[in-house]
């Protein structure tokens, strides 16, 4: 965990940080942006393979991972990528808030595909998480990604405006910490959720039908 943290802290604030600030003036912004990007998209893909995500998670990693990529390349200059990155990150928290509303949560097959990472069959996981009284938890955890858009993509718009494309740096960095916040919160969520999971299997004995 410390390991990752670390690898977390280098290939998205430190590399991306450096090269902003000293490809800028050279490349210009709009490559200085772009380039910046690239460490944090070579270690996504690599913790994508090396953690084996072949799931609704990874796919949604993999997918989100594409579709920035593109808008950043299809963008005429760094004020508009900027800006496009901020629409492509409400679109993101719709996906999640739309989720919700049809009452099929993204946490919820994320969490399924955590619980098949320990061999748990997914079927099982799926309607043991579904059940009244544990499937509200994973609304609300899906609400919190949905927050997380809004408030990162809300903030990095007001740095555009009051900033322009000169706030960059401070983005790498307050985009970087606030998401790590979110990410907490998300995860003790999560925890909270699983306890609950266990007390209710202990109560209930809940015993759905093998599948694999």
């Amino acid at each position: 965990m410390r390991k990752t943290a670390i690898l977390d802290i280098i290939f998205y604030i430190a590399i991306p940080y450096i090269i902003w600030n000293y490809a800028r003036e050279p490349l210009g912004d709009y490559y200085a942006i772009l380039f910046s990007t690239i460490p944090g998209i070579f270690y996504t893909v690599y913790r994508f393979f090396k953690e084996k995500q072949f799931n609704i998670s990874g796919l949604f990693i993999l997918g989100s991972l594409c579709i920035s990529t593109s808008v950043n390349l299809l963008s005429n200059d760094a004020e508009s990528m900027l800006w496009n990155q901020v629409y492509v990150g409400y679109f993101f928290a719709s996906i999640f808030l739309v989720s919700i509303f049809i009452k099929q949560p993204i946490a919820l097959y994320f969490a399924v595909d955590f619980a098949a990472l320990q061999g748990h069959a997914r079927a099982n996981s799926k309607a043991l998480f579904s059940t009244k009284g544990i499937f509200i938890w994973f609304q609300l955890i899906t609400f919190l990604f949905v927050l997380r858009g809004i408030v990162q993509n809300t903030l990095k718009a007001w740095l555009i405006n009051t900033q322009g494309v000169d706030g960059y740096g401070q983005m790498i960095i307050y985009l970087n910490i606030s998401g790590w916040i979110f990410s907490g919160i998300i995860f003790l969520g999560f925890i909270l959720v699983g306890n609950k999971i266990n007390r209710s299997l202990k109560v209930n004995d809940f015993n759905p039908p093998l599948t694999s």
